[in-house]
């Protein structure tokens, strides 16, 4: 099979796992106890049936749950998520959730990166350096950083920490107007050079603690594949070539066993929307980890829950996609098929 029927295959495959995404996520919220509308209106005021009954017509509640779920399909595949709340229907959901996104976008963006990078590079000199000191601390403080939770990790750096760096939130008070513009309706905003400086230093606590947490997975995946690797034959056969240690080591071994690794950061970049829930909440840090969680044990925003599991899955599933065409770039030996 050609690279081009291996493509139309992959993308068949990812239409109908995107319809089944759909369809779970539907089915999740269906079978949830209770109903949307108590929800919403919980103890803080009493509507008429009258008012009830306008409200499921509104949003389709009266109808059969075939029904519902047509106009649910229709609802995500054409991006159009309605409003946060049945009750008032002000804010639409896509920019209500743009507004946590870009956050969670950076911290994620930023500690995934680095982890990738740290972890893959210490992951190579520890299997270099197998069964030396290095090798042995490498392992043992990944393994400490990969146990503990992120919660504890983040409470210790803002103890130790306190009055150094900020804690919480992602801008300080008292910040200069921004020079906003908007994007299909939502605002965004040219941040300022003290808005900048301020927005890092509150970026360095969330994305130590996430780094800390995420490298370790790199490190013993990298070690593992590299100490495969350096068995071969072809090594061997590279170094009695004369070649470089730094040649061998990340042209010919690293290439070939990189692709675990490229799995393993296809995996992690999938998920990097659905943000950090407990770091984000542990450091009041307004993405969309933290909008999940708070819309489930605070508001059970049931729109705002439904988009965020459905754009998470569907970056994990485009995120895979792109893995699997990466890997006949890397490695030539593989076949499409």
């Amino acid at each position: 099979m050609g690279l081009r029927a291996y493509i139309a295959k992959r993308l068949l495959y990812t239409i109908f796992l995107v319809f089944f995404v759909i369809t779970i996520n539907f089915i999740i919220f269906e079978v949830m106890p209770g109903s949307p509308i108590d929800y919403f209106i919980g103890g803080r005021q009493v509507l008429s049936p009258e008012r009830i009954a306008a409200i499921m017509h509104r949003w389709g509640l009266d109808q059969p749950w075939h029904v519902r779920y047509v106009t649910y399909l229709h609802k995500m595949l054409t991006w159009d998520f309605g409003e946060t709340n049945p009750l008032t229907g002000e804010v639409p959901v896509a920019g209500f959730i743009m507004n946590y996104l870009p956050n969670t976008f950076i911290l994620m963006g930023i500690s995934t990166v680095l982890s990738i990078v740290i972890g893959v590079i210490l992951g190579v000199i520890a299997a270099y350096k197998r069964g030396g000191l290095f090798d042995s601390a490498a392992v043992i403080s990944s393994l400490v950083t990969f146990s503990l939770p992120t919660f504890w990790m983040g409470m210790v750096f803002i103890s130790v920490f306190r009055g150094i760096l900020p804690a919480n939130r992602i801008v300080g008070d008292n910040m200069p107007p921004w020079n906003t513009f908007f994007i299909f309706g939502t605002q965004f905003a040219f941040p300022t050079l003290f808005e900048l400086q301020d927005r890092i230093l509150h970026l360095i606590l969330p994305v130590t603690t996430l780094t800390l947490f995420q490298y370790g997975n790199y490190l013993l995946l990298t070690r593992a594949t590299m100490l495969e690797t350096l068995t071969e034959d072809y090594i061997m056969t590279a170094k009695a070539k004369g070649l470089r240690e730094r040649t061998i080591i990340f042209k010919h071994a690293l290439k070939n066993a990189s692709l675990p690794i490229i799995t393993s950061s296809a995996i992690a970049f999938g998920f990097m929307l659905s943000g950090a829930m407990i770091t984000e909440t542990v450091f009041s840090y307004p993405g969309i980890g933290w909008l999940t969680l708070n819309s489930i044990m605070v508001t059970m925003n049931y729109p705002v829950l439904h988009v965020v599991f459905y754009i998470t899955a569907l970056t994990v599933i485009i995120a895979n996609f792109i893995a699997d065409l990466l890997y006949g770039v890397i490695d030539p030996r593989i076949k499409y098929g």
